[in-house]
């Protein structure tokens, strides 16, 4: 439940609702704003930072690419695309180089996952040896 705050709306809410919504730590998403994954959020007469459903939708894409490795650079990229995408007033070549830059980073991610999926065979690989030599 969020908590009341003075002239803010329902679609806003404190980092600490943010944080409780996203899994992430408090100094993470202050991080993450200072870093530009997330635009700088108005704040409140008292200096509350005030975050919206976007900020949240935004975060939890973040907390996804991040197992992956992806660069602040691409992270960034990748959401500024997706915002871009959104536009209903673009023009058809620049929505199908938005989308290349999407299928780029598909393929990315794919590749990534794949990379993932081996470390866990590895380790689980290794777990089964551990077992296996305690007898």
């Amino acid at each position: 439940m969020s908590r009341a705050l003075p002239h803010a709306t329902d679609a806003q809410m404190q980092i600490g609702d943010v944080a409780e919504r996203t899994g992430l730590s408090l100094r993470t998403i202050r991080h993450y704003e200072e870093v530009g994954l997330l635009p700088e959020a108005p704040r409140t007469q008292g200096g509350f930072r005030l975050y919206t459903e976007e900020s949240v939708r935004q975060l939890l894409l973040v907390k996804q690419m991040k197992p992956l490795d992806f660069t602040l650079e691409e992270m960034r990229e990748i959401l500024e695309v997706r915002e871009r995408l959104a536009s209903p007033r673009l023009s058809a070549k620049t929505r199908a180089g938005l989308q290349d830059r999407v299928a780029h980073y598909q393929r990315l991610a794919d590749a990534k996952l794949a990379e993932l999926g081996q470390r866990v065979d590895n380790a689980r690989a290794f777990a089964a040896e551990l077992r296996d030599s305690l007898g």
